[in-house]
């Protein structure tokens, strides 16, 4: 299938509709927030606390029944149907893999949720949508994936209305992180960088978006990758019966360097909130 869509996107689209990542996805995480939790304790639920997450990054930002939501890199769903069952707005939930939208699809069906969000298939290097659009763009753990982050911010502020909105979270080298130690999680994720702090807030600024909030929880990073290598160490008689072994293998690798980035302070990860300036 032919499309626009950059390598490292391409790269992770065809990771995220593999079947493998698809069941240990769905059967680790719980199949509706894939992405870093907001734990009370280091034995709570993966599902649990990424829920947790959702619910408190809409508690940072207003939302009402007629605003519009974006949300890029949308997974399996679970933030737009938590937005549109608890406030009533519309969300557009854009993600680049098939495979994790038929998911979503379906699971908005069984909510009966179909009519008010539509996901759609794409890259959010280059959003289907018009100008000025969205009361608010939010987005989880997914911008890392582009190979061209300053052309999802510049997208970002082009569909955002003034005033409006944006809140994301996504896994951060910090800061002051020396060269090269990322290297082994960057080819596990096949990619040259990840964003930082101080990227998203020269970017953002470029674009005419100003930082309202950052809260810091690079513990909660810990946390999360920890957990789901003990939960997939724990289930992993069950879930080789539907995930090869050498993707749990590798998973359980790559786990491990998250986890060893951000205890030496070379990762970091929390959410942030900017508003389009009016």
């Amino acid at each position: 299938m032919g499309n626009n869509y950059s390598e490292a996107v391409n790269t992770a689209r065809d990771y995220y509709n593999s079947e493998d990542a698809d069941n240990f996805y769905a059967n680790i995480w719980g199949g509706e927030d894939i992405h870093i939790g907001l734990y009370n304790s280091p034995e709570e639920s993966i599902t649990s606390a990424s829920r947790r997450t959702v619910r408190h990054m809409a508690a940072m930002v207003p939302l009402k029944t007629e605003n519009r939501v974006l949300d890029i890199g949308s997974g399996y769903g679970g933030a737009a149907r938590y937005l549109a069952s608890t406030f009533g707005c519309s969300v557009m939930a854009l993600n680049l893999s098939e495979k994790e939208n038929e998911r979503a699809r379906s699971y908005n069906k069984e909510r009966g949720l179909s009519h008010k969000i539509m996901v759609v298939d794409g890259s959010f290097e280059n959003i289907p949508a018009h100008e000025e659009e969205f009361d608010m763009v939010w987005s989880q753990d997914a911008i890392l994936h582009s190979g061209h982050r300053e052309r999802v911010i510049q997208e970002v502020s082009r569909v955002l209305k003034l005033g409006g909105r944006f809140i994301f979270t996504d896994p951060m080298q910090s800061d002051d992180c020396p060269d090269g130690v990322l290297q082994p999680i960057l080819d596990r994720i096949h990619l040259t960088s990840l964003g930082s702090p101080r990227f998203y807030r020269e970017q953002t600024k470029k674009y005419g978006m100003v930082e309202i909030d950052f809260e810091e929880h690079t513990d909660q990073l810990i946390k999360h990758y920890s957990r789901v290598r003990e939960e997939t160490e724990k289930k992993q008689t069950d879930l080789t019966k539907v995930v090869e072994t050498e993707y749990v293998e590798r998973m359980k690798k790559g786990l491990g360097h998250w986890i060893d980035g951000g205890e030496r302070g070379y990762l970091t990860w929390g959410i942030f909130v900017f508003q389009k300036q009016i």
